[in-house]
């Protein structure tokens, strides 16, 4: 089996994918035995697969989550069979306005991001808030906990009652 898919990532995060050196790279290559060629001009990501589908879907998801802000530390969890990558989209609770999105953004990462660092802190995944999304990693019930914290926070929920219910490690109120 042979399988390629072309990806689109912001040219700010071409660098991150690469790593000093191409070590970044090659390090998804040798892990997901796929092969990454990366078109620096135009953004243009092309993963190719041979053999194990798994792998290769993973390497997809784990270029997605460094497109999408994460450090490749952080990405390279979803090579973890269980980890899962879940994106929410700001403008799903804001609708297009750029001054609601930055409001949002704000609200999810806080002062001096202590927000952000509180969820991941609380729930054990990890969140990323890059452009119009933000972005979770982690296994499925760290994912839930913290999208339901984040999605909280989206909908106008004050941060200390979001925060009391983490560190309660009680999702309850957070029913959307």
């Amino acid at each position: 089996m042979e399988d390629s898919e072309a990806l689109m990532i912001p040219h700010d995060r071409i660098g991150a994918l690469i790593g000093p050196g191409g070590t970044t790279k090659r390090l998804i290559e040798k892990k997901t035995g796929t092969k990454i060629t990366v078109d620096s001009s135009e953004g243009e990501i092309e993963i190719e697969g041979k053999g194990d589908a798994f792998k290769y879907w993973k390497a997809i998801k784990v270029v997605k989550a460094i497109g999408r802000g994460f450090s490749p530390e952080h990405a390279m969890r979803l090579l973890n069979d269980e980890a899962i990558f879940e994106l929410i989209e700001i403008q799903d609770f804001t609708g297009k306005s750029e001054n609601a999105i930055k409001s949002k953004r704000g609200r999810v990462i806080g002062e001096h991001g202590m927000a952000r660092d509180t969820i991941e802190r609380e729930t054990g995944a990890n969140i990323s808030v890059y452009g119009k999304t933000v972005g979770i990693i982690g296994m499925p019930d760290e994912v839930e906990k913290a999208k339901k914290a984040v999605s909280a926070l989206l909908l106008g929920a004050g941060h200390e009652g979001v925060f009391h219910r983490l560190e309660r490690g009680s999702s309850e109120g957070f029913e959307l």
